[in-house]
């Protein structure tokens, strides 16, 4: 099994009629917003699934899964049925908070974003971080007989339509927990679709494939790895996270250095973030199932009415 990262390098193209869908994390209600965009800007006549290159990092890798194996309007309609079903209930400590939706955390938000900001402010730089990030995840599964991680990946799988890479490139971005290494997975990874997301979904646990363990995508660079888009014409990034970070800023991790980087590489870029009356849906309340469905409404309602400004940019 091969689970080396990527050079980024590998996937820059030069073609000009390349585009690139960058698709952010966000926790459940991140993923519900991301569907909620694109199946707006399908119905408006904008379908941006049929990108030339998709990146997808941790709850974005679960919508890049996604739409490669039903169509946004499927997807969202998924969505808005689940709204009206009972939730099943959790014991304390039954799994993974990680992102990706469709799930109730085993901790509060509350406190992963307290473990993770202790972490951060402990951290010297971004390789530092990522190290630190991970040796924590390790330490927290340390003695565990493996049953988080069988459901983890079954949750995952469940909510993917096809279990099968997409022909179409999609890039899932992870972490190495142990060396702290960023990973990028693709169809030629020798690894499993359902495992490739479920690693970059890996929020407060180390997510193992093999012999070796993942932590979150997002903490790679940011929610978003945009960077990963170098070369391409067109990028079109959906935050739902609205590009901002929880890092220091000279560490130039937070997506406005990365779309400056794009955009001196020549790409043409456009970014969507949530709407000021979604902003309460993210963050601490990114987990809450309840809000799943509005966050997809929200998202619709901006994709719709996004499409018109946004058909000449993607063409």
């Amino acid at each position: 099994m091969n689970t080396t990262p990527s050079s980024p390098l590998h996937f820059i193209s030069t073609t000009a009629s390349d585009r690139a869908l960058v698709l952010g994390g966000g926790g459940s209600t991140g993923n519900a917003w991301l569907i909620g965009v694109i199946a707006g800007l399908s119905d408006a006549g904008l379908d941006v699934t049929t990108a030339d290159l998709t990146i997808g990092t941790s709850a974005g890798s679960t919508a890049a899964a996604q739409i490669a194996g039903a169509t946004p309007g499927e997807l969202l309609a998924a969505i808005l049925a689940a709204a009206s079903q009972p939730q099943p209930r959790r014991q304390q400590g039954t799994g993974p908070a990680g992102s990706g939706g469709g799930r109730v955390p085993s901790k509060p938000v509350a406190d992963h974003m307290e473990r993770t900001s202790k972490i951060i402010a402990a951290a010297t730089d971004a390789a530092d971080m990522r190290r630190r990030m991970g040796a924590a995840a390790l330490d927290m599964d340390a003695g565990s007989d493996g049953s988080v991680q069988q459901r983890w990946r079954a949750t995952v799988a469940a909510r993917l339509p096809s279990q099968h890479w997409p022909q179409r490139r999609v890039l899932i971005t992870a972490v190495d927990a142990q060396s702290g290494q960023p990973v990028i997975f693709d169809r030629h990874s020798g690894v499993d679709l359902a495992d490739a997301v479920a690693a970059s979904c890996a929020s407060g646990f180390a997510y193992r494939i093999g012999d070796k363990s993942y932590i979150d995508g997002g903490c790679r660079t940011n929610a978003e790895n945009a960077d990963l888009a170098a070369g391409y014409q067109r990028v079109l990034v959906l935050s739902p996270f609205g590009g901002r970070t929880r890092t220091p800023l000279d560490w130039g991790l937070h997506l406005a250095t990365q779309v400056d980087g794009l955009r001196a590489g020549g790409s043409r870029v456009e970014t969507i973030f949530p709407d000021s009356n979604a902003e309460r849906m993210f963050g601490a309340n990114a987990m809450d199932l309840q809000l799943r469905p509005p966050a997809a409404r929200g998202g619709y309602n901006q994709g719709r009415a996004l499409a018109e400004q946004l058909t000449e940019f993607w063409g």
